[in-house]
């Protein structure tokens, strides 16, 4: 029988949390990506979403999980010292359009319900010639480890603060 692999896993888990708040009518998914490289050995998933009841320009979040063959390998293949690169790795992406923001306030939004060990990286993407079109803008958080089986749980928690980010975002915005 086929024995998945801790990226299916949390995987499953994320995609499931995720189409049940969008079933539930809480949010709307507005994407979804789930890519196999082959050349590189490596698996990516994705998805979209923001939320159902919003007003105007409402933020949207991607949610990101990647395995690579080094982390594929090191759960296959487990060798002393090697099960630290076992799991995946996982980013969120905010998106939002506003001509006016505090960027100092985003980061403390951010910081303040991530914490300050997430590394947090703000993107302004813009025409420079028409200054006066809203830009987009995309608060990134990343996690400094590799997010393993042992957390599913926490996986399906951290949608709540996704949930709690996106709706402070929009005030704010």
């Amino acid at each position: 029988m086929f024995d998945p692999t801790a990226f299916d896993n949390m995987k499953v888990v994320i995609e499931g949390a995720i189409y049940d708040l969008d079933l539930g009518g809480e949010i709307v998914i507005t994407d979804r990506n789930d890519i196999i490289n082959m050349a590189k050995m490596s698996r990516n998933f994705d998805v979209s979403f923001k939320m159902a009841e919003s007003s105007g320009k409402s933020p949207s979040v991607k949610i990101e999980l990647e395995s690579s063959m080094v982390n594929l390998a090191a759960e296959l293949i487990p060798v002393v010292g090697s099960e630290k690169m076992a799991g995946c790795s996982l980013k969120l992406e905010f998106c939002y359009e506003s001509p006016n923001v505090d960027h100092n306030e985003i980061e403390k939004l951010f910081s303040d319900i991530w914490g300050p060990s997430r590394k947090i990286t703000q993107w302004v993407q813009m025409n420079p010639i028409h200054k006066e079109i809203e830009g987009l803008h995309t608060v990134t958080v990343e996690f400094d480890r590799m997010v393993r089986e042992e957390q599913l749980d926490d996986l399906v928690e951290m949608i709540e603060y996704i949930i709690s980010s996106l709706k402070r975002l929009e005030m704010l915005i």
